[in-house]
C-alpha cells in the first residue's frame, strides 16, 4: 500500500509541475448558441440599387410607356415574359388585317373570319390595323373600341396590345392567338 501512495504523490507532483503556468478560468460555462446576426435584407438593398440605377439610366423602351390610348389585354395563365415580347414587337407577325374603310358590321365578321383562319393555319401572332379615327365623323376611333371588346370575347385570343409606333402605334394591335 505504501508503494501505491508514493505513486499517487509522484503523479500529483508531476501534474502540478505540468500545469504550473496555467491560469484559472473564471467561468467554466461556454455558451452553446452564438447570438444570431441581425437580419439584413440584402436582396432588398440590391433590388433598390438596381431600381435606382435603371431610373437614372438613359435606356428607354417606348413599349413600356402608357398614355391611356393603348389597348392592353392578357388572358389569365399567359406568361408575362411572352406578353412583354408581344408588346415590344419581338414576336414574328404571321398575318395582317387592315380594317380601314369597313363599317362596324363588316369589320366584326372580317375579324372573326381572320382569327379563325389564322388559328387553323397555326399562325400565332397577327397585326390588325383598326385606324386612329381621323376620317370618322367626330375624329374619334370607332373600330378601336369595338375591336377591344370583340378580341376580349374570342377564346382563341390569348393577349393583345397596341402596336409599336413603326407598326401603326395606337392605330393597330398585335394579337397573340392560341394554338389549335
Amino acid at each position: 500500500m505504501r508503494k501505491q501512495i508514493d505513486i499517487d504523490v509522484i503523479d500529483t507532483t508531476l501534474f502540478r509541475q505540468t500545469v504550473q503556468g496555467v491560469k484559472l478560468m473564471h467561468c467554466d460555462i461556454v455558451p452553446l448558441d452564438l447570438p444570431r446576426p441581425l437580419p439584413i435584407p440584402r436582396q432588398r438593398h440590391l433590388d433598390d440599387a438596381l431600381v435606382r440605377q435603371d431610373m437614372l439610366s438613359d435606356y428607354f423602351d417606348p413599349a413600356e410607356l402608357e398614355t391611356g390610348e393603348e389597348l392592353l389585354f392578357i388572358r389569365e395563365g399567359l406568361q408575362q415574359a411572352v406578353f412583354e415580347k408581344l408588346r415590344r414587337g419581338q414576336l414574328s407577325v404571321g398575318a395582317e388585317l387592315d380594317l380601314h374603310g369597313l363599317v362596324v358590321r363588316e369589320a366584326r365578321e372580317v375579324v372573326a373570319d381572320f382569327l379563325r383562319d389564322c388559328q387553323n393555319s397555326n399562325i400565332r401572332c397577327v397585326r390588325i390595323v383598326h385606324g386612329k379615327g381621323y376620317n370618322s365623323w367626330q375624329k374619334q376611333p370607332v373600330l378601336k373600341g369595338k375591336l377591344n371588346h370583340w378580341l376580349r370575347q374570342r377564346d382563341e385570343v390569348l393577349a393583345f396590345c397596341s402596336a409599336r409606333p413603326v407598326d401603326g402605334g395606337t392605330g393597330a394591335v398585335y394579337v397573340l392567338i392560341k394554338r389549335r
